[in-house]
């Protein structure tokens, strides 16, 4: 088994600078948090997996493709592989758990 609590998650991400940490890597998906601070610009480009975010705190809004959402605490997005996609008007700091399919290259 393997588990994780995200108060640890979390202070590994900042401790190593960065606003994603790839905790679980394994052959058919992988598993990360990402942080994005309010007011701040998500550089994401679109990934070669599929992947479904689970908001965790914060609040922003979601575009995928054409279609735009607002997301806070309980949300869940599904993005297809290759679709173009971002967070913004990022209100409240910003922590998603990300789960790639197949793992993230």
């Amino acid at each position: 088994m393997k588990a994780f609590r995200l108060d640890e998650l979390e202070a590994e991400r900042a401790a190593n600078d960065g606003a994603y940490l790839q905790f679980l890597r394994e052959r058919n998906v992988s598993v990360g948090l990402y942080a994005l601070e309010a007011g701040e610009l998500d550089p994401q480009k679109p990934h070669q997996q599929d992947e479904v975010y689970f908001v965790v705190s914060g609040r922003a809004s979601i575009t995928v493709g054409l279609e735009t959402t607002q997301v806070a605490r309980g949300s869940v997005v599904y993005v297809p592989a290759g679709v173009a996609h971002k967070f913004h008007h990022i209100t409240e700091d910003l922590r998603v758990l990300v789960v790639f399919s197949p793992p993230e290259s």
